[in-house]
């Protein structure tokens, strides 16, 4: 299987073989595609040289993120103030930079493993889940696209649970590499296979997840509020008035959920309304979480928050300060804060988006309290991070929370991948999940990470539904991604080890021979 293409042709196939892979997301889910992408990627770097792998791994990114991210461009051409031309350019700089990490993870990978041999197939998932670990975590982390992603609904989702998408990742990769293996005839590459669908039949068993017979009633309003009149001043009071007629019928619920920022202003200035509507909660004897901008008029400081209303105070009276509430930890940059703004803000409208001066709230938060259930939460572009969610969960947290708002990416994929994402976090940490969206996917997932209801897209609504709360933990939610961690070290031992027996059975051959 030696590659004789010339280096220009290699470089379009990477292309074309990272280009495939968003196919095994969301809302294609053709999960299997990934493994002949894979083995793609890892025949055309065989025998190069580590620069050569490098490039061709940036290839392989490029195509990767140049499809999968496309709908980036959505809210950068709709509503960043800026020519065509050099909205494409700047979504065409993203994919450059997250192609970075696949270029790195290729690049070391010949280093010290370039021949199709055990060290290779041992060391190139090792390699790829520290890649994507960078990529969420370096320049605040963009953790879109792990590879894990696409196993929501595909075969190795009993994994998740265990080792989290992250370490999904890692045993893709491995089985990718040990197919390309086996198709040489090296019968030892079944071993990885074999491994894995014991690991998909036992693992799970050592989680302790069970439903707990407690239910909770829940109606979750989806505004659908067009982005481009979000912010306007004359839009604040219809959209308040609209999300409150929307939630009068469902008043009756143990919990009603309104979207990220579904109250488009600062606290201070609808008090009022809050104070009012938080009396007529208690009054049902419900409970009203809604996303707003909270404001620290003392500091001059402003955040992304959850408030819950009608909560159980005594006497009942809404509190501008009380604690019960929730500010945004993880802010997306551009969106929620600009870094080097005083250079940045003046050059285009997509450096001055409203609200884009967003502080950041403590990255371990209090659960939002409501209905008798606590709610670990998480807004928008937060639920791609697990460790941050899986840090916010308590021996008493019942529900998770995630609230957004993906009307900047239009009619594109883009939100549908997000809602894949929280089905992880569910499936991860073995809880319910409540998403709730302007314009969807607003949905109610199981513990399984299964959607139980959602509403179309792109309509206002509620959506009503009885949630079925759980007790015990899984393996994720006690120990994070430490056992993904964990097998990549041993892999990378493994490789090392077999690498070294290699080069010493390499020298002897050549002592015998002089």
């Amino acid at each position: 299987m030696e590659t004789r293409l010339s280096f220009p042709m290699q470089m379009m196939l990477a292309l074309l073989c990272g280009a495939l892979t968003p196919f095994a997301f969301a809302p294609y889910e053709y999960s299997l595609v990934l493994l002949p992408a894979l083995m793609g990627l890892l025949w055309l770097t065989e025998q190069h040289s580590s620069r050569q792998a490098a490039l061709l791994g940036w290839g392989f990114g490029f195509g990767q993120f140049a499809h999968g991210i496309a709908w980036v461009h959505v809210s950068i051409d709709s509503f960043g103030g800026l020519p065509l031309p050099v909205s494409l350019l700047l979504m065409a700089l993203l994919a450059a930079y997250l192609a970075l990490y696949p270029a790195l993870t290729l690049g070391l990978l010949n280093r010290w493993w370039p021949n199709a041999d055990g060290g290779r197939v041992l060391a190139f998932p090792a390699l790829w889940l520290i890649g994507e670990w960078l990529r969420g975590k370096v320049l605040t982390g963009f953790p879109w696209l792990w590879l894990g992603y696409s196993q929501v609904d595909g075969p190795l989702a009993p994994l998740a649970s265990s080792i989290g998408a992250l370490g999904l990742g890692l045993v893709i990769t491995l089985l990718a590499a040990s197919l390309l293996a086996l198709l040489r005839r090296q019968w030892w590459a079944i071993l990885p296979p074999v491994l894995t669908a014991v690991a998909v039949t036992t693992l799970p068993g050592l989680n302790t997840i069970s439903r707990s017979g407690d239910e909770i009633s829940v109606a979750l309003v989806q505004g659908n509020i067009p982005q481009s009149l979000k912010w306007e001043p004359d839009q604040l009071w219809p959209t308040l008035l609209k999300y409150q007629d929307l939630s009068r019928p469902y008043m009756d619920a143990d919990l009603v959920v309104w979207p990220e920022a579904a109250v488009p202003a600062p606290e201070v200035m609808v008090d009022d309304f809050l104070n009012s509507f938080d009396h007529a909660a208690a009054f049902r004897q419900t409970h009203v979480i809604t996303g707003i901008i909270s404001a620290n008029t003392a500091t001059r400081q402003f955040y992304n928050s959850l408030l819950v209303l009608g909560d159980d105070l005594s006497p009942h009276r809404y509190q501008p300060t009380d604690g019960n509430r929730y500010h945004k930890s993880h802010l997306l940059p551009i969106g929620e804060f600009v870094p080097m703004e005083d250079l940045l803000r003046p050059i285009a409208p997509l450096f001055n988006l409203p609200m884009s001066s967003f502080n950041r709230g403590d990255a371990v938060q209090s659960n939002l309290v409501a209905g008798g259930v606590s709610l670990a939460p998480a807004i928008c572009y937060e639920i791609a991070f697990p460790e941050l969610l899986r840090a916010n969960i308590t021996d008493d947290t019942d529900l998770l929370l995630t609230v957004s708002n993906d009307a900047w990416f239009g009619h594109s994929v883009g939100p549908l991948q997000h809602m894949e994402i929280a089905r992880m976090r569910s499936m991860e940490l073995g809880k319910p999940l409540l998403r709730v969206t302007n314009n969807g996917v607003t949905a109610i997932v199981d513990e399984t990470g299964k959607m139980q209801a959602q509403l179309p897209q792109f309509e206002e609504g509620v959506l009503q539904g009885v949630v079925a709360l759980t007790t015990g933990t899984t393996l994720f939610s006690r120990h994070g991604q430490q056992l993904a961690y964990l097998l990549a070290l041993t892999l990378l031992l493994m490789a090392a080890a077999w690498r070294l027996r290699a080069r010493a059975s390499f020298e002897k051959t050549a002592g015998d021979r002089t």
